[in-house]
C-alpha cells in the first residue's frame, strides 16, 4: 500500500512539474543592445561571435548579381509546458560578405 501511495506521488509531482516547466529552445540574446553595437559595413564575424557566441545555423546566400554571403542565424524560444502559453521568440539573422564584415541583418521577436 505505501508502495503504492509513493508512486502515485511520485507521479503527481512529475506532473505538476511538468505543468509549471518552462522550455528553452537556443540561447537567449538582447536585440536591443545587439543592434546598437552592430554596424553595417564594420562589424566583423569575430566581434558578432564574440557578443552570441557561435550561430543556431549558418548558410550561404547568393544575390542576383551573383556575389556570395555568409548568412548566420541565432534563435530563443521560451514558453511554458503544456502548451507552449507565453510563447516567446526571438531571431536574428546576419548576412557578412566575403571579408566576414556585416553587409545587413534582419531581426524579429514574438509574444508577451
Amino acid at each position: 500500500m505505501l508502495s503504492i501511495l509513493r508512486r502515485t506521488s511520485i507521479w503527481i509531482m512529475a506532473l505538476l512539474l511538468t505543468a509549471c516547466s518552462t522550455m528553452q529552445a537556443g540561447r537567449n540574446f538582447d536585440l536591443s543592445s545587439l543592434e546598437a553595437k552592430i554596424e553595417r559595413g564594420s562589424t566583423t564575424q569575430s566581434q558578432v561571435r564574440t557578443w552570441l557566441g557561435d550561430p543556431s545555423s549558418m548558410g550561404i546566400s547568393v544575390d542576383s548579381g551573383g556575389e556570395r554571403f555568409d548568412d548566420w542565424t541565432y534563435f530563443f524560444a521560451t514558453g511554458k509546458l503544456p502548451g507552449m502559453s507565453n510563447l516567446k521568440v526571438k531571431l536574428l539573422q546576419l548576412r557578412f560578405d566575403k571579408q566576414g564584415v556585416v553587409r545587413g541583418y534582419n531581426w524579429s521577436s514574438s509574444g508577451p
